[in-house]
Order: structure tokens, then sequence, then C-alpha cells
């Protein structure tokens, strides 16, 4: 275990202009890096099921108009359209089960 706290390094952090050293834990250091979702792609924040899918592909939005509902912890969540534009894919159907960061719809 000490061999273990060997490798890891000092890292620098501020806090309210005050100075700090530690290390960084492993599973932080092999986290996923951090994507910017594209826009216009609806991706899931949760894994859960989705209830109604309420657009079709071609169809024209409103950023803000609700295009389905996902219910993830027992919880009913309406997903609104980041954008205004057209729909270009609908990758899911009501009844489907998704995972957290599946692209559920696209628009253009």
């Amino acid at each position: 275990m000490e061999q273990e706290n060997k490798e890891l390094e000092l890292v620098d952090f501020a806090v309210t202009a005050r100075k700090y050293k530690t290390t960084l834990t492993r599973k932080f250091i092999n986290r996923p890096i951090w994507e910017k979702v594209p826009e216009g792609e609806i991706r899931a924040f949760l894994p859960g099921t989705i209830l109604s899918v309420d657009v079709k592909v071609g169809q024209s939005v409103k950023k803000g108009q609700i295009v389905l509902i996902h219910e993830a912890m027992k919880m009913q969540n309406k997903v609104a359209a980041p954008i205004s534009g057209k729909v270009v894919d609908v990758l899911v159907k009501a009844g489907d089960k998704v995972s957290k960061n599946n692209a559920l719809i696209i628009i253009e």
C-alpha cells in the first residue's frame, strides 16, 4: 500500500485564495473525460424508461417545446427541445429503456 501512495503525486488547488496540496484518487484520475453534447442532440441525463415521444422525424420544433417524457427514479421528466429547428432523428420509442447519456432525439 505504501508503494501505491508513493506513485501518487501532490496536486495544487486553490479555494478562496488559499492554496492546498492533495493527492488525487485513482478513481478521479481514471474518470471518463467530459464531452460537450452537440447542439441539438438530446441525451438521457439518467437511466430510465421513455414514456412518450411527442415528435416525429421532419417535424419543426421550437426551443422549450416538450419533445418526450422520460421516467427516471420514479419521476416523470418532461424533456424540452434545446434549440428551435427540425427533428432529424428520433432514436427511441415509448417503452424503451435507456442508459445515461444515450442519444434520444437529434434536432438541426
